[in-house]
Formats: C-alpha cells, structure tokens, sequence
C-alpha cells in the first residue's frame, strides 16, 4: 500500500506555501504523480478569558479574530492562529500568534489536538492548543492582516458551529475538542 518516492519538481514556492509533484513508485510496480500543497503546519489557540475550571464551560469567554478570507469572499470569526516559520517551535509559534491577532498573552497552554486540514492534497498540519490566565495587551497584526477582536461566551461559540455561522475547520475542530476534553 505505501508508495516510494522517487524525484520532486518544485511548480510554485510561494511565502506561506508551494507547490510540488512528486513522482512515486506504486505499490503495484508503475509510477504516478503526487501533485500537492507543500506547507510548514500551523497552530491556532482558544485563549479563554475565563478559565474553564472556575465557570461553567459555556459561560467561559473566549477571544476570537473577525478577518475577511479572500478564497472565499467572506469575514469569518476564527480562533487566533497562524503558520509555523521554518525551525520555529509550536509553542513559541501559538504565543507570537496570540500576541499580533489579539494583544493577549497567556499563563497557560495546553494540548488538545493536532490534524491533517486536507491530507488528500497538503501536507500541512495544524496544531491546535487551549489557553488561559489572559493578560491583555496590545494587537500586532502583520502589516497585511486586518483583524477585529471579538469576545464571546464558549456556548455561543458551539452554537454557531451548530448552525454553520461557523465553518472554518480549525475553529470547528478546536471548540469541539475542548468541548470533548473540558466538558464536565
């Protein structure tokens, strides 16, 4: 089932991703072409105002961005993330994201999930963590990104998962997996 790789022609290496094909060696002894998004991986984080230990999850703020999305012509609420520089640490990755999107910084991270976007044709990964013990701060968004800051309660946050108001699938996965992980 594995397949072997054999060579790679570079199409496009752009400043967040690039493009390649990848000749292959298929199990069944023929060659084939592997043609995907080459990406570095990215982080997202649910800074959460409230902890969640000391309020009921769904009354537990979070802070959220509002960004218009060029490929899809539409403003989007979103968790803060962004993508890995190269070498850089995850870690080190989600709190420099929190900071420029946001102007928070935050005591605690922790893990909840990392994933696959769309493994059919990226190799991207996304890492996604949940923080809390905010100290709020000044925006540093890159010269290109416009952002809004936006602050709502968690329960809210899932009910517009429910109804597709919400439909990025980093914020999806990291609301539910807290969901999943923090629900009591």
């Amino acid at each position: 089932m594995k397949e072997k790789y054999l060579r790679t022609a570079v199409h496009y290496k752009g400043r967040a991703v690039g493009f390649r094909s990848d000749e292959v060696l298929l199990p069944n002894g023929k060659k084939g072409v592997r043609e995907y998004l080459d990406h570095l991986g990215a982080v997202a984080v649910v800074p959460f105002l409230d902890s969640p230990f000391k309020v009921p999850l769904e009354k537990a703020r979070v802070v959220m961005v509002k960004q218009y999305r060029y490929p899809v012509r539409k403003i989007t609420e979103e968790l803060p993330a962004g993508k890995l520089d190269k070498g850089e640490n995850i870690l080190s990755c989600i709190k420099r994201e929190l900071k420029e999107e946001t102007g928070y910084t935050a005591k605690r991270f922790e893990k909840l999930v990392s994933y696959w976007p769309t493994p059919a044709f990226a190799n991207e990964v996304i890492h996604i963590f949940w923080a809390d013990g905010l100290t709020e701060g000044r925006m540093k968004p890159d010269e290109d990104e416009f952002l809004e800051r936006l602050v709502l309660p968690f329960g809210k946050l899932l009910e517009k998962v429910r109804s597709g108001e919400i439909q990025d699938s980093k914020t999806m996965l990291g609301l539910l997996a807290c969901a999943q992980f923090l629900g009591r």
